[in-house]
C-alpha cells in the first residue's frame, strides 16, 4: 500500500496448540486476498509461512513468519507462530510484534495445553485476544461444545461474533453475528457468496448478539445505561465497544470457519478490520529514557521521532544477518543512520524489506506500527531498541525461558570443530532460547535447549546451513573424588642410572576438608629436611595429581595436604624428583584415606498444576531426589527438590510427558555429595572400561 497510514494497519498474531491450523489459516487469508497465487498446503510443503526445510520435513511450524496482505484498504500483517512447545521462544518473539492475538482452536479436539498456554501468556501481557474455532468441516467437530468449554475455562468475556452454518460435512458458511451478514459456499460456482441467515439459525444469532451487547455494555457505563433502558445497542456502538473491550482484555471475540476449505475467511477479514484495534487504538509501549532514566509510554505515532524494536533475528549463511523489527514511532528510512540504545552504537540502515515468508520485498520506508526487516546490522541483536540519536529511549527487553535440556555436540568428522563453533554462534543470534558452553573437563561443546526436538533442529540446521554433520549425546556427569579419612604417607623417589641420580623423599598428611573445594597445601617442614627451593615443586606435583583421582580418574576436591617431613640428597635431588615423590605419596595417600566418589546435586524447582503433584513427587523420589518443600505459585504449585544431576538429563522430556506439557522447571548446581555405593561401583566399572578402550 502506498502512503500507508498507521490507522490502516492490523498486526495479528496466530497462536495456539500445535496442529490447530494456524499456518493453514494464514494460507487461506493470503490466497483470498490475492497476496498468494495458490492455496498452499502443509502436506505439499508449499505454504508461505513454513518455508524452512525443517518445517517441511516435520510438518510443523518451527519459526515465526510474517505474511502481509491487504483487505478493504487495510494492511494486515499476519504473524504465524509455532504451537510446538520446543519453539516457545519464537512465539514470544512474534507476540512482541502484534497488537491482537488470534488463538486457533480445533473444532474437533477443543481446548488443549497450547490453548491454555497461549491464553496465559496474552493474559499476563494484557494483550487483546480472540479465538478462531477451526476445522468445523471435520467429523465430530462441534462449535457450540467448543464455545461452552471456552466460556467455562476462560470466563464470560468469551463471546461469539460469528456463528457457523451447518456442522461437519454439512458446514457450508458463517454468519457475522453483529451485521447478520452470511457467507455461504455455493457448490455450483465453488465459491463463497453472500446469502441470508438460515431461518433455523435466527434465534441463535440473536442470542449471540445479545451476549455481545451484554459484554460490550459492561465495559462502559453509558452503554450499560442505554442497554438497560433500550435493550439494544447500535452496530457502531458494538464495534467501538468490542475494540475497547478487547484492548482492556475484558472481551475475547470468538470466530469460526474452516481454513482448509476457505469457509469463513471473508467474514474473518471483515471482523479483523472492524473489531480489531489498529496500532493507534492500543496504549503504546513502555520505554526508559537513556539520558534521564525516566519511564514513559510511546504511542504509535507517524510524526514522532523514529523508534523501533528488534523482535527477531534470522541468521542466513549467504545473505548474512537479517533483523526483523516493528516501528513504534515515526518512520524508519533506508540509507540513514539510527542509534542502537542497548549497544550505544550507531547503525547504518541499508535496504529495508517487507517480509512475506522467505520473500523479501524492498521498501524505502516503514511507518509506525508496521513490521519490516533490514540486513547486515553490525551490532544489533534480538531485543534491541533502534531510535533517533536525539531521542534516546529503550524498550523493555524480551524475557525468554531458560533452556533446560543439555546435550553434547560431537562432530562426525574430526576437522569440523571450528565449523561447529562458527555455526552455533550464528544460530545463537537467531535463537535466544538456546545456549552454548564449552565443557573444558571433557573437551566437549554443550548445547542447552527447551526440548529434544529443539536440539535436533539445531543439529540439523548445522548440517543444512553450515555443512557440518554432528551427533547429540548425553553430556558426561562431572563427578569428583575426595577422601573420608586421614592418611600420613611417605613418597620416596630414588633412581640411580650412571651420572646424576634422582632423589626426592616427602612425608605428607592427607586430610579431608569441609571449608572449600580447592587443594589446601600446608608447609610444615622444619630444619630444612626438604630444602626451600623444592617445596613449590611438591605443591605443583600435587596440584597436577588432583586432576585425576585414584577411583575413576575424576578430579579430587576437598583435600588438605600437609608436607611435614622428608629428606634430600645434596647432588641427586631436583624439582622433578620431588614432583615424582609427591605423586607417589598422593597415590598411596588417597588409597589409604578411603577415596569416595562425589556427584553434583542440583537445586530443582518444578512448577506444575496441582493435579500432577503426586506424579512429579513420585518421579523425583525415583530419581534419588529429595523433596524439600512445596509452595503456591499463582494457580500452580512449586515443588522444591534436590536431585543428582545424573538423573536430570532427560527431565525436560519426562516432565512434559508426565504433565501433558503443563509443567516447567529450573535447576542450578547446589553442591557435591557422596554417590551411594551401588551407583559408585557402576561408575568406577564404566570408567575402568573406558580407560582400557583408550
Amino acid at each position: 500500500m502506498k502512503d500507508l497510514k498507521t490507522k490502516n494497519l492490523r498486526n495479528v498474531g496466530f497462536v495456539g496448540h500445535s496442529g490447530s491450523g494456524k499456518t493453514t489459516l494464514a494460507e487461506a487469508i493470503l490466497y483470498y486476498t490475492k497476496a498468494s497465487d495458490r492455496l498452499g498446503k502443509i502436506e505439499e510443503e508449499n505454504t508461505v509461512c513454513d518455508f524452512d526445510p525443517e518445517e517441511k520435513k516435520r510438518k510443523i511450524s518451527i519459526s515465526t513468519a510474517i505474511a502481509p496482505c491487504e483487505y478493504d484498504n487495510t494492511k494486515i500483517n499476519i504473524v504465524d507462530m509455532p504451537g510446538y512447545f520446543d519453539f516457545v521462544g519464537e512465539a514470544i518473539e512474534g507476540l512482541k510484534a502484534v497488537d491482537t492475538v488470534i488463538i486457533a482452536v480445533s473444532g474437533v479436539s477443543g481446548i488443549k495445553v497450547g490453548t491454555e498456554k497461549a491464553w496465559d501468556y496474552v493474559n499476563e501481557n494484557k494483550m487483546p485476544r480472540s479465538f478462531y474455532v477451526n476445522k468445523l468441516d471435520r467429523e465430530n467437530s462441534n462449535f457450540d461444545k467448543v464455545l461452552t468449554s471456552l466460556k467455562d475455562r476462560f470466563g464470560i468475556s468469551v463471546v461469539p461474533i460469528q456463528y457457523p452454518i451447518g456442522m461437519e460435512n454439512e458446514f457450508t458458511g458463517v454468519v457475522n453475528v453483529i451485521s447478520r451478514r452470511a457467507r455461504i459456499f455455493n457448490s455450483k460456482t465453488n465459491k463463497m457468496e453472500p446469502g441470508d441467515v438460515p431461518p433455523d439459525l435466527l434465534d441463535k444469532v440473536d442470542e449471540c448478539k445479545n451476549m455481545i451487547m451484554e459484554a460490550v455494555a459492561e465495559t462502559d457505563e453509558k452503554l450499560l445505561d442505554k442497554y438497560f433502558s433500550e435493550g439494544q445497542l447500535s452496530d457502531e456502538e458494538i464495534y467501538t465497544g468490542l475494540i475497547k473491550g478487547s484492548i482492556n482484555g475484558d472481551i475475547a471475540p470468538v470466530m469460526c470457519g474452516s481454513a482448509l476449505h476457505g469457509i469463513g475467511v471473508e467474514i474473518l477479514l471483515e471482523d479483523i478490520v472492524e473489531c480489531f484495534p489498529s496500532p493507534l487504538d492500543v496504549e503504546g509501549k513502555k520505554t526508559v529514557s537513556v539520558d534521564s532514566n525516566t519511564e514513559k509510554m510511546i504511542k504509535f505515532e507517524e510524526d514522532a521521532p523514529a523508534s523501533a524494536f528488534v523482535f527477531k533475528t534470522i541468521a542466513d549463511p549467504f545473505v548474512g544477518k537479517l533483523s526483523l523489527f516493528r516501528v513504534i514511532s515515526g518512520k524508519i528510512k533506508s540509507d540513514t543512520l539510527i542509534y542502537n540504545s542497548n549497544k550505544d552504537k550507531q547503525e547504518k540502515i541499508g535496504t529495508l524489506y517487507f517480509l512475506k515468508g522467505k520473500s523479501q520485498i524492498p521498501a524505502n520506508e516503514i511507518t509506525a506500527g508496521d513490521i519490516g526487516a533490514v540486513s547486515k546490522l553490525q551490532f544489533t541483536s534480538t531485543g534491541d531498541t533502534l531510535c533517533d540519536i536525539n531521542h534516546k529511549i529503550m524498550f523493555e527487553k524480551i524475557d525468554f525461558p531458560e533452556p533446560s535440556l543439555l546435550r553434547a555436540v560431537l562432530p562426525k568428522s574430526k576437522n569440523d570443530e571450528d565449523k561447529i563453533s562458527n555455526g552455533l554462534n550464528k544460530l545463537l543470534e537467531e535463537d535466544p532460547t538456546f545456549k552454548v558452553y564449552r565443557d573444558l573437563e571433557n573437551a566437549a561443546t554443550i548445547i542447552c535447549g527447551t526440548g529434544e526436538t529443539h536440539l535436533e533442529v539445531i543439529a540439523n540446521k548445522l548440517k543444512t546451513k553450515f555443512g557440518v554433520d554432528v551427533s547429540l549425546e548425553l553430556p558426561k556427569v562431572p563427578y569428583r573424588e575426595t577422601i573420608k579419612k586421614s592418611a600420613d604417607v611417605q613418597g620416596k623417589h630414588k633412581k640411580q642410572s650412571g651420572g646424576h641420580g634422582q632423589y626426592g623423599d616427602v612425608k605428607i598428611l592427607f586430610e579431608p576438608r569441609d571449608d572449600g573445594d580447592e587443594l589446601e597445601f600446608v608447609d610444615k617442614v622444619v630444619g630444612g629436611v626438604v630444602p626451600r627451593q623444592y617445596i613449590p615443586a611438591v605443591e605443583k606435583g600435587l596440584r597436577e595429581c588432583i586432576q585425576h583421582g585414584v577411583l575413576a580418574g575424576y578430579p579430587v576436591i576437598r583435600l588438605r595436604a600437609t608436607l611435614h617431613d622428608g629428606s634430600y640428597h645434596p647432588v641427586d635431588s631436583s624439582e622433578m624428583a620431588f614432583k615424582v615423590a609427591a605423586s607417589l605419596a598422593y597415590k598411596k595417600g588417597l588409597v589409604d584415606a578411603q577415596s569416595i566418589l562425589l556427584e553434583p546435586i542440583m537445586h530443582v524447582e518444578v512448577i506444575v498444576p496441582e493435579d500432577y503433584m503426586g506424579d512429579v513427587i513420585g518421579d523425583i523420589n525415583k530419581k534419588r531426589g529429595r523433596v524439600l518443600g512445596m509452595e503456591q505459585d499463582a494457580k500452580s504449585q512449586r515443588v522444591i527438590a534436590e536431585v543428582p544431576q545424573a538423573e536430570m538429563f532427560k527431565y525436560a522430556t519426562d516432565l512434559r510427558s508426565m504433565t501433558q506439557a503443563r509443567g516447567s522447571f529450573t535447576m542450578k548446581f547446589e553442591r557435591y555429595e557422596e554417590v551411594p555405593p551401588t551407583e559408585s561401583e557402576k561408575i568406577i566399572e564404566k570408567a575402568k572400561k573406558q580407560n582400557v578402550e583408550v
